[in-house]
């Protein structure tokens, strides 16, 4: 892990305040004091950011890469919470509620985080108390989603959460090309397997059968090509 003080004024990252969405309602002033207070840390893939249990002691922001959040069933099963890609944040709930990290983060690829320290957080949330409220509507976000996606683990059969994760990966890693959606996976077939509580023959044998109805097209392992949208909405 690489630490490093960000001068966001010359350098591409103050897009790490900019474009985020907490900050979103600050002025260039606000954002100005914003930016002042980051730090830079760079994490390798495989490289664990925070551990469930730890108490972190900053609010640490995407910049670039993705992050998956995750944490141990009583079987010693991964269970992958989240994935979290630039503009999302981590490490909010020792800031708020001073509570120990409730899952592990890990860099999926190389990824860069802009930190600010808690200290140095309460003050611009004191000052600025609409940090505070896009922080509590982002959290939401996240509660709902996670109903949702236990709802589907309880509820819907294995084709149903295969579609709703891919449908989700396309609105969140896809882009339009003329043959469809280009998705590019944010998980390998084991994570994938895991995201969604199946195994990764599963995971396999079922994305095969969707290409095998050209519903989908496997590019690699990195990629999948929507071919067709409305049937694997359909399929939910």
């Amino acid at each position: 892990m690489e630490i490093i003080t960000c001068n966001c004024s010359d350098c591409e990252h103050r897009s790490c305040a900019r474009h985020v969405p907490i900050f979103s309602q600050l002025n260039k002033v606000q954002l100005e004091r914003v930016l002042s207070l980051i730090k830079r840390r760079k994490y390798k893939k495989g490289e664990i950011i925070l551990f469930e249990g730890n108490e972190s002691k900053n609010l640490m922001i995407i910049n670039r890469g993705k992050v998956k959040a995750y944490r141990y069933t009583p079987e010693g099963k991964e269970q992958i919470l989240s994935i979290y890609s630039s503009g999302d944040f981590i490490g909010e709930m020792n800031i708020l509620i001073n509570q120990h990290s409730t899952y592990n983060a890990e860099a999926l690829e190389n990824t860069h985080i802009c930190m600010i320290y808690k200290e140095d957080f309460e003050k611009l949330i004191h000052d600025y108390p609409d940090i505070s409220l896009n922080i509590i509507e982002e959290l939401v976000k996240r509660l709902e989603k996670t109903q949702s996606m236990l709802q589907s683990l309880g509820t819907k059969d294995i084709e149903s959460r295969i579609g709703t994760m891919l449908l989700d990966f396309a609105r969140n890693y896809g882009k339009d090309n003329k043959e469809g959606v280009l998705i590019n996976l944010p998980l390998n077939r084991e994570g994938m397997a895991n995201y969604i509580g199946v195994t990764r023959e599963t995971i396999s044998r079922k994305l095969n059968a969707l290409q095998e109805e050209s519903i989908i097209e496997i590019i690699g392992n990195k990629k999948i090509l929507v071919k067709n949208i409305e049937a694997l909405s359909q399929s939910v």
